[in-house]
């Protein structure tokens, strides 16, 4: 039996137990080297240690630190009262509130289960108060949270440029903006429709426009934090993993001296959840490493792109296959270790048969984190059950009109390359 089956098989095993992912990648990966392989088990720590041992895999733990700064100074209020006051008197107005403010705090978490367990908890109990099906408002907030990825600053795109020397991180950090804008009015029109037939109404907007201009003006240094960072890759002022870093002073500037509502008591629980959110990714990103290794020395990489060169296969084909391989794929394994073990195998087939990297790191990223709120593994149907109390199943029937919304959305992703490519080739990211 060749090394990459007895690994794809006992992966699939320790999944189907339910084994955690980072352990079911390395546990997999161990029973390849014990059964398949002449190599020292040794490897395995090797492999995984050097999976995390990379510069700019610095960013990663200071971007989540951010995002902890920003929530510990009341910035879900701030934007959820910024995103209200434009949206949330319309009908369905709270699930406009829900798709808006998400897509704002996007903009500095970079991960889809945070926003679905801050400001996306927030408003289910806001929507459940004003008489929304609170399974429907869990949906809403599921389907919607997976833009926290989509749009910059983004953990699984620092990952993804570690993979494939072809795109740079500010590349996809830039490339993002559009599809995350698709993904949010993709949202926004499931919510018109199922507020139109469940007559769904809005909240009355009653401020006055001073008002309305106080809220603006006490959101703006909020909204510039991904402008700050963007901004400061394309003029050279810093790179990525230093973007992170000056993520973190400028959130704490926010919280403590501009909205005066951070204490430094807090702080250190800020950071031991900082330090547990980075130790569940990077443990994911070594194991995945081990993974992906093994997979390289047993030659599969070279050996589907011969097989796919001997297909005749056109770029078009190639595109339509490996959406199809994802969204299976994507079902039964989270975001990070997918794009860990698949892109070194798919992104140079990509970029053989002529396809844009960026495109194709967009339609990858956007597949695989699809399949956070897919059965059975999905971690974002999970996290967004547990903090609304709405069974997974009633979850899950309310989120069928948003997939159909998201599979269209990933179909104009994958035939319109301009969506992802026009954005960071106009401001010259690579």
């Amino acid at each position: 039996m060749s090394l990459s089956l007895i690994l794809l098989l006992s992966c699939c095993f320790y999944l189907a137990i339910g084994l955690p992912v980072a352990f079911a990648l390395g546990f997999s990966t161990l029973t390849a080297l014990v059964f398949g392989a002449d190599y020292p088990l040794f490897v395995l720590l090797k492999q995984t240690y050097e999976g995390v041992d990379s510069f700019p895999l610095m960013a990663v733990p200071f971007f989540i630190l951010a995002a902890e700064l920003m929530s510990g100074g009341s910035l879900t209020e701030v934007l959820l009262k910024f995103a209200a006051q434009f949206v949330g008197h319309k009908r369905g107005g709270l699930g406009y509130t829900n798709v808006v403010s998400l897509t704002f705090f996007s903009g500095i978490s970079g991960s889809a289960l945070a926003d679905a367990a801050g400001p996306g908890s927030m408003m289910i109990r806001m929507m459940d108060k004003a008489g929304y099906d609170r399974s429907y408002a869990a949906a809403l907030t599921a389907a919607t949270a997976i833009v926290g990825p989509i749009i910059p600053p983004s953990i699984i795109m620092i990952i993804y440029a570690l993979q494939d020397e072809r795109v740079s991180v500010g590349a996809l950090f830039v490339a993002g903006f559009i599809p995350g804008i698709l993904i949010a009015a993709g949202m926004a029109l499931v919510n018109f429709r199922v507020s139109k037939q469940r007559n769904y109404k809005g909240i009355p907007g009653n401020e006055t426009f001073a008002e309305k201009m106080l809220v603006t003006w006490k959101a703006i240094p909020a909204l510039m934090l991904p402008v700050i960072i963007l901004g400061g890759m394309r003029a050279g002022w810093f790179t990525p993993t230093e973007a992170s870093v000056v993520a973190v002073f400028y959130a704490l500037v926010c919280g403590k001296w501009i909205y005066r509502t951070l204490e430094w008591k807090a702080v250190p629980d800020i950071l031991s959840r900082s330090a547990l959110m980075t130790a569940s990714v990077l443990i994911i990103i070594g194991t995945s490493n081990a993974f992906a290794w093994v997979l390289t020395i047993d030659g599969l990489p070279i050996k589907l792109a011969e097989w796919m060169g001997t297909q005749d296969m056109s770029a078009f084909t190639f595109l339509i296959a490996v959406n199809i391989f994802l969204l299976i794929f994507g079902i039964f394994i989270e975001p990070l270790p997918g794009v860990m073990v698949l892109v070194p195998i798919l992104a140079p087939v990509a970029a053989k048969l002529g396809v844009d990297p960026v495109h194709f790191a967009m339609v990858v990223i956007f597949n695989l984190t699809l399949g956070m709120i897919t059965p059975p593994v999905g971690g974002l149907l999970f996290v967004t059950s547990n903090v609304s109390k709405v069974p997974l199943d009633a979850l899950v029937r309310e989120l069928k009109p948003f997939l159909w919304a998201h599979a269209i959305i990933l179909v104009l992703l994958t035939f319109v390359p301009s969506l992802s490519t026009w954005l960071p080739h106009t401001l010259g990211f690579n």
